[in-house]
């Protein structure tokens, strides 16, 4: 670092606050940038988002005042901070005995995993993720009319795989600049199924009959186009709010009220009222169900420490092997595609009952096998293709409160992911910037259609303590692999063959860890304290009870006003939005006694 009488210049520069001056130094970092001063005329610290070199100017603006000017700090930032492992060219991951390099920055001199090194390790943060961004579209194809069109439900998945990767490779350059994957979010989910059950949009009974649906019909691609672009509008509009969040630096201020009596019931109430998806499709066949239920478990709990040895290639041993803990890695994967295969081996040997009304039907593998005859080869999702996006108040603010939640857990994420890399807790300017490019993400997937937003993936995060390995360049390859993988439309049709009883299984143990992470929240506060008792219970039980009163008796709660009338069942019918809420509101108002702060 510069130094100036033995004193770092970002020292010196952190006590002057003068507006001439940081004038100054703007136009000392934009010369040479717009080609009026040559690049070599100011020093160079810092490296911004596209490896363009940046003066020493703006690390020491930015260094000294970054919450003044935080979409400066977005867009000039450097992608690391003081004393991460960009500055320090090293860093050793948490946990890990050996100097196991970090790339901070595109000038982290230091190390860029090869082709190899790369080819096992993306996949595995793929696979990791696989499980959430399957999920999503499937849990959306019934309220948007879909159960009986799997093609259509292989386009979404397909898309929401797309813009995951341009996502991913945004927040990677642009964003936190931390190695997150990007992916579809569950905290959307609630919010879009609240306004998808008002009675406007309600799926008409012929779209629940397989026998009257005809997929290329005008009428039936009407009914499932005009839900989706309400939930692109919906989309588009709150991640809006985000961006603004995000670049204006409010969720510094925001997060001074939002404590872990907040975030626990937020958390947990994403996947506590999807028990219903789950019990339906696990219900189809408990049988699978239970396989699946039951590898998931085998593998992630049982088998998680059992090492297979693997042939690898290395610059001091060319060929060894190494311990690969692949049933740690891959539980879901594991699970989920030999509980498919035993229900193709059923399906072969006619095990399964071949009637559509029987029970168990719906664990053969042959009902969607047209699927992946019809879907094409190649398909590259474009913007607006489902039509002109729509907007309505109550899907506006009921997203609104899934963007309030996925925040706070992204702020969690961009800690972990830190703190297991071996990097420094990222300063406000850098969760700023990441949350502003999670908005922008969001906006992304609102134009394309997903039906969804995106948010960091905590799994992945935790994939981080497996490899040991914090380098971007992994997570770019992930990234650039989800892009491929939106343009062949035979994978996502291949996904959207899977049973549902399969589906059913791995959203039973999916959604279940989701509740528990939430309450984990509860881990920083006294338990003991009769106090934090009330808030959670009462907030969690609101979130549970008004949800489920508002949906048997939508009629008690109008006002005349359509709009409004919308708005409050959406609102009242999200959990997380009123658990969330009522935590909120206690948390900041009931008093707390000297000995329970202690």
């Amino acid at each position: 670092m510069p130094c100036f009488n033995n004193k770092p210049l970002t020292l010196l520069c952190s006590s002057a606050s003068h507006p001439l001056l940081s004038s100054c130094h703007v136009l000392l970092c934009l010369c040479p940038c717009l080609g009026f001063l040559p690049r070599t005329a100011v020093p160079s610290t810092w490296v911004p988002a596209l490896g363009t070199p940046v003066p020493l100017a703006v690390s020491l603006l930015l260094a000294a005042r970054p919450s003044q000017f935080p979409l400066l700090a977005c867009i000039f930032a450097t992608c690391s901070w003081p004393g991460s492992p960009a500055t320090t060219g090293r860093a050793v991951a948490s946990g890990s005995g050996n100097g196991i390099p970090v790339l901070g920055c595109p000038k982290a001199d230091s190390y860029r995993p090869d082709v190899p090194f790369c080819s096992p390790l993306c996949p595995q943060h793929f696979l990791t993720a696989l499980g959430g961004l399957v999920a999503v579209p499937l849990i959306l194809a019934k309220d948007l009319c879909l159960q009986h069109d799997p093609l259509t439900q292989s386009y979404l998945i397909s898309t929401i795989f797309f813009v995951s990767g341009i996502c991913t490779l945004l927040q990677v350059f642009l964003g936190i600049r931390l190695p997150i994957l990007q992916g579809g979010t569950f905290s959307f989910l609630a919010p879009s199924l609240a306004m998808l059950s008002l009675p406007s949009w309600k799926c008409p009974e012929w779209t629940f009959n397989a026998t009257q649906v005809d997929a290329d019909s005008p009428e039936f691609t009407e009914e499932w186009q005009k839900r989706l672009r309400e939930l692109q509008g919906a989309v588009m509009v709150a991640s809006c709010v985000q961006i603004l969040v995000g670049f204006s630096g409010l969720l510094g201020i925001l997060m001074r009220f939002i404590g872990p009596l907040t975030i626990a019931p937020t958390i947990s109430l994403v996947a506590l009222p999807l028990f219903d998806s789950a019990g339906n499709d696990a219900g189809s066949h408990w049988g699978i169900a239970a396989i699946t239920i039951f590898l998931i478990v085998l593998f992630s709990q049982y088998l998680k420490n059992v090492a297979l040895p693997v042939p690898v290639k290395g610059q001091v041993k060319k060929c060894h092997s190494s311990k690969f803990y692949l049933f740690q890695v891959f539980p879901v994967l594991l699970a989920l595609c030999i509980s498919w295969l035993i229900c193709f081996v059923l399906t072969v040997t006619n095990t399964l009952p071949s009637a559509p009304t029987a029970y168990g039907y719906g664990a053969r593998t042959d009902i969607k096998g047209n699927v992946l005859s019809q879907a094409p080869w190649f398909r590259i999702p474009y913007p607006g293709q489902w039509g002109l996006p729509t907007v309505s108040l109550a899907g506006v603010f009921g997203i609104i409160a899934g963007v309030i939640s996925s925040m706070v857990e992204s702020v969690g994420d961009y800690y972990a992911c830190a703190r297991l890399v071996g990097a420094p807790a990222p300063p406000q300017h850098a969760i700023n910037r990441g949350i502003g490019i999670e908005g922008l993400g969001c906006l992304l997937a609102g134009i394309w259609g997903t039906g969804n937003g995106t948010t960091s993936y905590s799994e992945n995060v935790g994939a981080l303590g497996i490899t040991r390995v914090g380098s971007r360049m992994v997570i770019v390859a992930a990234g650039c692999v989800l892009l491929l993988m939106g343009v062949f439309g035979k994978i996502g049709a291949a996904f959207a063959t899977i049973p549902p009883p399969v589906i059913g299984g791995m959203f039973m143990v999916m959604f279940g860890v989701i509740v528990a992470v939430g309450i984990s929240n509860l881990q920083y506060v006294d338990m003991n304290s009769s106090r934090n008792l009330f808030v959670f219970g009462f907030s969690i039980y609101c979130g549970l009870v008004i949800p489920n009163w508002v949906n048997k008796n939508p009629e008690k709660l109008q006002t005349g006003i359509l709009q409004l009338d919308q708005v409050i069942q959406v609102l009242l019918t999200t959990g997380m939005f009123v658990g969330g809420f009522m935590g909120f509101l206690l948390d900041n108002t009931i008093p707390v006694r000297r000995r329970e702060a202690s």
